[in-house]
Formats: structure tokens, C-alpha cells, sequence
């Protein structure tokens, strides 16, 4: 973002041109700047296409915490371990994060069945939908341990019926072991950044490679997926996280409570409020640096990238926000009819971001950097491939064959007319 647009100076209030300047500014930006990486992943995804486990326990030594010999696969008897000597509390936890996770899943591939209709007589069309045959799942593993992440992304691909699924995390902690556990993964791998990307892109001795990553990470992964999305398939490019409030008369504890829990993933995070009430603004500007004195990860970023917006109504709250198009929003519900671009919304004052985070069944690996203008979250659609489907009859052949063998004709094509003509000549 522009300098002189976000200084540093905690949960500015602005109006007027500087609030445009903004605004205008957010509405430019992309997901995440990689030029300052992609020389270093560039050489990183090389080494590992070429070199394969050599290149990538190298890396992972130097910077995933893996000792030498240890292998990269976590073996099922870790797991099984991991998940036994989990509290029975963070058991139930991720059960019922599990449970939610998995029907709000099901109800999407509930969406996209197979199916077939009679387009017009003796033509019949529809379409085949199937899993993709395997993928890997980046759960990070830096800052905070992110069980949560694995959950979100395994459960949508076992779902859609995905047979291979390759989980990769540098350093990972005993919770994420034992939600893999309990999901049934077989293949875990200790190894991330862009070596986990490479490797999973392209296959090594020992990590097999797959169709399609997802999951969030660090610029290097980011990089890194962008690197190899020609070669193997990608969700999209996720950047720092994301959080716009709008509200009236909401409660500043609460207000302030979610801004700050989005502000502590990242020093780069981008968190706004944007509000009627120049009286709420302050109280909310209070509320979040008392709230964020004690996380400075929060504070450091509600002071480098954190706004208040004082605007005349609370459509014109919509329309900036729809310029924003972030992450995630935070609104009154009876606004939801003008909402265009969000990753994933929260509707009134009860529904923390953080439930979309862990608990409440809608994924959290979502678009940032405005790419939620054109996609919504991680979805079990992601994991399926849907087949046109097309059957047609010999009484069918003749209704189509003339229109057919004229586009051809018009092409140029004289193969594909013929193709029309000679069945018709049959039927």
C-alpha cells in the first residue's frame, strides 16, 4: 500500500480526501507484493525440481526445524499418538468444528451433482462431476500452530471424494498432528515454504506429486504457488488477512475485539471500521489499542494498516466496502442485499470473524487483495472437475446438423460439417 496513504499512527480516523485516498488506494491493490522473493523462490522451486528430497531436507533442515536423518512423512503411528494425548477438551473442539466443517461441505457438493436433461428433442446434455484424483494441503506453520487450517482444507477434498490427500507443514505441532489424525490423513509431511510448494508441485523420492495445493502461507509460499500454477493446479494467491467492519451503534468491546484478533495473524494485516458515529469511531480507537496493548503483533499492524471511516450513511459504508472487497466483513444482516465483494460474511453483533475462523462451518482460507471480486472461499467445488456431457439420437442429429454444418461452413472448417453431414446420412 502506499506510504503516504497509511502512516503509522493507530486506527486513524479519516474523512473527507484522505478517506478517498484510501480507498482508492486499497481498491488498486493486489494480493500480496512478491518481487522482493521470488528470485530466492525461483531458485528454491529449481533446486527442488531438480535435486527432489536432496534439495528439499536441505531447505527444511535449514528452515523447518526437521533433524537431520528424521524423515519428511509423519508416520501414522505419530499421529495416532498425536491425537491420544490430546486433551479430551481440544478433542471435542476439533470434533465439533469438524462436524460443521464437514456438513456445510456436503451441503455445496449437494450443488453439483451429476445430472442430464433433454435440451430439445432427441438432445440431451449434462454433466459428470469428479474428484480430482489427488492434493495438497499447505497448513503454515510459523507464527501460531493452525490445526484449524488443516481442517478447512482436508475436510472439503475428503468430501468431494478425493482420494490422495498430501498434508504439508513445516514444524508442525502436536494439535495439527492430532487433527490429522482424527481426519484419517495418511500422508503428512514436516517440510514447508516454497521447498513444500516444489515438492508437491513436481514430486520427489519421497513426497509424491499432486493436481491441485491449496492453503494459505507466507510470501514465499504465495510466491511459490504462483511459480508453479502452470504445472500444477492452484486456488488463487492469498495475501495478509483482511477485516472490514460496518456498524452504527454496535457495541465498541466487540467491534474492537475483532479487529484486533485479525490484526494479530499478520504485521501486514489489514483491519477497518468504517461508521456513521464519529462517537463510535473514538470509542472503537480506544477500545482496540487498550485491547491490542498486550499483543504486539495486533498493534504493530492496527497502527500500520488499521482506519477508521466516518461516512454519511451506512450504504455509502456498502459501497466503499464493495470498492474494498475484503476478506472478511463484518455488517448488520438487513445489509446484505447491496453486498457485491466479500471473501466471507458476518452478519450482527453476536457472530465473531474468529467463528469463521474455527467453528462455524464456512471455510477461512479466503481471497485477499481484492480477488474477492471475482471468487469466494476454499470450497469442496474446488476439488471437484465437472464434465460436459452431451448424447444425441438419430432423431436428434437431424434438428442440429443444419445450424451445426452452417457454423462450420462459415469457419471453414469442412471436417466438421462433414462430421454432421455423414451421420445425417445414416440416421
Amino acid at each position: 500500500m502506499r506510504k503516504n496513504v497509511m502512516r503509522n499512527q493507530f486506527m486513524r480516523i479519516l474523512e473527507g480526501a484522505e478517506q478517498a485516498r484510501l480507498v482508492a488506494a486499497l481498491d488498486e491493490r493486489g494480493a500480496t507484493d512478491l518481487a522482493g522473493v521470488e528470485p530466492a523462490v525461483r531458485r528454491i522451486v529449481k533446486d527442488v525440481r531438480r535435486d527432489g528430497d536432496r534439495a528439499v531436507r536441505r531447505y527444511a533442515t535449514r528452515w523447518d526445524g526437521l533433524d537431520k536423518g528424521e524423515p519428511l512423512r509423519v508416520s501414522e503411528a505419530d499421529l495416532r499418538q498425536a491425537w491420544e494425548h490430546t486433551s479430551p477438551a481440544l478433542q471435542g473442539a476439533i470434533q465439533h468444528a469438524a462436524v460443521n466443517i464437514r456438513r456445510y461441505a456436503e451441503w455445496q457438493a449437494s450443488g453439483s451433482d451429476n445430472w442430464r436433461r433433454e435440451i430439445q428433442p432427441g438432445v440431451s446434455v449434462g454433466q459428470l462431476v469428479r474428484p480430482l484424483e489427488s492434493v495438497g494441503c499447505y497448513v503454515p506453520g510459523g507464527r501460531y500452530p493452525l490445526p484449524s487450517t488443516l481442517l478447512m482444507t482436508v475436510i472439503p477434498a475428503q468430501v468431494a471424494g478425493v482420494r490422495q490427500i498430501r498434508v504439508a507443514s513445516p514444524r508442525p505441532a502436536q494439535t495439527t498432528l492430532a487433527a490429522a489424525a482424527f481426519l484419517g490423513v495418511r500422508e503428512f509431511y514436516r517440510v514447508g515454504g516454497a521447498q513444500a510448494i516444489a515438492a508437491l508441485a513436481y514430486g520427489t523420492e519421497e513426497i509424491p506429486r499432486v493436481d491441485k495445493i491449496v492453503g494459505p502461507g507466507n510470501r514465499y509460499v504465495t510466491a511459490a504457488k504462483k511459480l508453479v500454477a502452470f504445472d500444477c493446479a492452484i486456488e488463487f494467491l492469498a495475501g495478509p488477512t483482511e477485516a472490514v467492519i460496518i456498524s452504527a451503534d454496535g457495541d465498541p468491546a466487540c467491534i474492537a475485539s475483532d479487529l484486533v484478533a485479525q490484526a494479530e495473524h499478520d504485521p501486514d494485516a489489514l483491519c477497518i471500521f468504517i461508521t456513521t458515529s464519529r462517537a463510535l469511531a473514538r470509542k472503537v480507537q480506544n477500545e482496540a489499542r487498550k485491547r491490542s496493548r498486550a499483543n504486539p503483533i495486533a498493534a504493530q499492524s492496527l497502527s500500520r494498516r488499521g482506519a477508521i471511516l466516518l461516512v454519511a450513511s451506512l450504504e455509502q459504508a456498502v459501497e466503499i466496502s464493495n470498492h474494498i472487497a475484503p476478506e472478511h466483513l463484518t455488517l448488520p444482516a438487513a445489509l446484505v442485499p447491496a453486498v457485491q465483494h466479500a471473501g466471507s460474511v458476518f452478519l450482527d453483533e453476536f457472530t465473531p470473524q474468529a467463528a469463521g475462523d474455527y467453528v462455524s462451518g464456512p471455510n477461512h482460507v479466503l481471497p485477499t487483495g481484492g480477488m474477492a471480486r471475482v471468487r469466494g472461499g476454499l470450497s469442496v467445488l474446488d476439488f471437484i472437475r465437472v464434465i460436459a456431457c452431451q448424447q444425441v439420437s438419430s432423431k436428434g442429429i437431424r434438428r442440429i446438423a443444419p445450424p451445426g454444418m452452417t457454423l462450420a461452413n462459415a469457419e471453414g472448417l469442412k471436417g466438421h460439417a462433414e462430421a454432421f453431414r455423414v451421420r445425417c446420412s445414416h440416421a
